[in-house]
Formats: structure tokens, C-alpha cells, sequence
């Protein structure tokens, strides 16, 4: 295999961001992994996003389209890769690392036939994807979305502050569903010890293990 990968996948504030840090950290003092690097934060691959000022969200097939694209683009520097022959993976291969991709439209649209995102999974696990999940259990919800942005938060009434919570925690649960129904393998990892580099070397360790 010339490419692999990883799609980071969980609702706001359960640390992607931190992860993903931590995860390109790791991998470039890596001696013997891919010099040849590609990382899409959210913005590349999600539905809603602040476009000049006003927040857009993408429709179904937008999505669909877009998420088709990241994966063709991944595709082809795989191709070509592959049409130089072979090499070590330090010298030619590819490591992308992604932010909310399949898991994400799975969930914002249940109600629809899940052909064409599984055919975008088939094609994600061709080129060496494992997804993981990172959740925080519901009892440190709060905290957790108060933590972000404190100030934020000062003058929120309870009722607004558990309607926060209530989000998360079912969003969490309609991702974890998903899981269930998805192709891509994926690793469930709890980050309420907000221990980043530990969570990016088992990461890349399991990766490693593919």
C-alpha cells in the first residue's frame, strides 16, 4: 500500500482539533513514516460552514459531491504513487489525515439511501482509511462545552446550557449508531483526560497494525 489514513469523526469538543495535533506531531518525528503528508481540517469536509460572515449548510447531494472530490484527489496521488513504482513508504508513500467526513453525513442525513456513502466508504478503505470516533462520557458534557469558550457561557441561562448538553450527547450517540452501520473500521476513544499524545500514539499505532 502506498496510502493510509485517518478520518477523525466526533461532535465539538471532544477534541478533534487536539487530536489532530497531536496526531501530525507524532507522525513527523516518526523516522520511518511518509514524508508525504496531506491534512484536511473540517472546513474541507463538513456541512455547515461560515461562509463571508453567514453560516451555510450544504445540501445532500452538495455534500456528497464534495466528499467524492476530497476522495478522487486522494485517489489519484495514490495512482500516482503507484505509477512510479515501487519505494519505501518514507520515500513515496502517502499519509491524509481527515476531519468529519462519512460519519458526519450519516448523520445529518439519516433519511436517505446510504448507497452512495458507502460507496465513498468502499473507496475510503481502499485507500488504507480507519476512522476514529472520539467521544466524552455525558458526565463531563458540561465541562467540557463550558471549557471551550468560558466567556461564552457567563450569561447562559440552565435551560440553554442543557439544551447544549442534550445536543452533544445525542449527537454522540447518532455518530456511535453509525459506526454500526458504516464499512470504514473504526476505534472509539474517550478523551475526557484530554491526553492528546497518548491518544495519537494508540492512534497510530492501530493504524500501523492495518
Amino acid at each position: 500500500m502506498n496510502i493510509r489514513g485517518i478520518i477523525l469523526e466526533g461532535y465539538s469538543n471532544a477534541g478533534k482539533t487536539s487530536v489532530l495535533r497531536a496526531i501530525k506531531q507524532y507522525q513527523s518525528q516518526d523516522e520511518s513514516a511518509e514524508r508525504s503528508v496531506v491534512v484536511l481540517g473540517e472546513h474541507y469536509s463538513q456541512i455547515l460552514n461560515n461562509n463571508h460572515g453567514e453560516y451555510v449548510s450544504l445540501s445532500r447531494d452538495e455534500h456528497l459531491n464534495l466528499l467524492k472530490e476530497r476522495v478522487e484527489m486522494l485517489k489519484k496521488l495514490n495512482d500516482w504513487a503507484v505509477h512510479l513504482g515501487p519505494a519505501s513508504r518514507r520515500s513515496r508513500g502517502l499519509f491524509f489525515v481527515l476531519e468529519r467526513f462519512h460519519l458526519n453525513h450519516r448523520v445529518a442525513f439519516p433519511e436517505y439511501d446510504a448507497t452512495e456513502i458507502i460507496d465513498i466508504e468502499k473507496q475510503l478503505t481502499e485507500l488504507g482509511a480507519k476512522c476514529i470516533l472520539l467521544t466524552i462520557s455525558d458526565e463531563v458534557v458540561e465541562e467540557r462545552i463550558k471549557s471551550r469558550n468560558p466567556d461564552e457561557w457567563l450569561n447562559k441561562s440552565k435551560s440553554d446550557i442543557g439544551r447544549a448538553c442534550n445536543e452533544l450527547i445525542g449527537t454522540q450517540n447518532k455518530l456511535r449508531y453509525n459506526v454500526t452501520r458504516s464499512i470504514v473500521p473504526t476505534l472509539e476513544i474517550n478523551t475526557d483526560n484530554k491526553e492528546w499524545n497518548e491518544y495519537a500514539r494508540l492512534i497510530m499505532k492501530d493504524n500501523d497494525s492495518a
